[in-house]
């Protein structure tokens, strides 16, 4: 039994090369603690299959004593020279990259999720140990993250440049999620406005929101980063989540 923190303990790292057998049970217990919108990327949809396939060592699951999920992760090995001006375009630009570009010196996370029924227990800094650990093992110096801040939502006008600057009276991140990565050691790289783009049509977006958008214009929706264009005419919604850019020195 592993243990990195107070209430989180982990009986087994198990990569998908290791336990393809995992990946349904996984989503299972994981599936509703992502807006379903998450799972519509225009870019990220079209990679997102190929990493259990071809890269299956970067993607793991983090298991109790008796087998159970308490932890999902994916991420991708790319090519990052260090340089703020040379990230990728948000999540979508990293799993563009990840599989377009070859000579990879750099692990980026993709996804930490974690049953609700094990949440609020230090299971996503564990798990984020987990995946630096990971970066570690295969040679890696550096583990970027576009962190997706996980009181965002609350503030969806806000524009995350300014978000991303937020600290408490103690200094550290306003964010939760920014905060675990930078009690891990993490530092704030810059704010990514559209990390991750979805587009599809009105009433998708109704059916995944459950509001309605009776005309034209920005909306708020729960859950939402940023507001949602709506164009009736094109029945088009438009939505770019906006990111943060974490590194963390291995």
């Amino acid at each position: 039994m592993t243990c990195l923190g107070e209430d989180a303990t982990f009986a087994e790292m198990a990569t998908l090369k290791s336990r393809p057998d995992l990946i349904e049970l996984a989503w299972e217990q994981t599936r509703d603690t992502i807006p379903e919108y998450n799972y519509h990327g225009d870019v990220l949809n079209k990679y997102w299959p190929r990493l259990a396939d071809e890269r299956p060592e970067y993607q793991f699951h983090l298991l109790g004593a008796g087998g159970e999920i308490l932890a999902l992760a994916r991420s991708i090995p790319l090519r990052w020279d260090g340089t703020v001006a040379d990230l990728p375009k948000g999540i979508d630009g990293a799993i563009e990259r990840g599989f377009d570009e070859g000579d990879a010196n750099t692990l980026c996370a993709l996804l930490i999720a974690i049953p609700h029924v094990v949440q609020r227990k230090g299971m996503s800094a564990v798990a984020l140990a987990a995946m630096a650990a990971l970066a570690r093992r295969h040679g890696f110096a550096s583990l970027i993250a576009p962190v997706r801040p996980s009181t965002k939502e609350r503030y969806p006008l806000v524009p995350i440049e300014r978000y991303a600057t937020w600290r408490r009276p103690d200094g550290s991140l306003f964010d939760p999620w920014m905060r675990v990565h930078e009690r891990a050691g993490a530092s704030v790289l810059k704010a990514e406005t559209r990390s991750l783009g979805i587009t599809a049509s009105v009433s998708d977006w109704e059916e995944w929101t459950g509001l309605e958008f009776p005309e034209t214009g920005q909306y708020w929706f729960p859950g939402g980063l940023a507001t949602l264009a709506v164009d009736r005419a094109k029945d088009r919604g438009s939505y770019f989540e906006p990111n943060v850019w974490m590194h963390h020195r291995l």
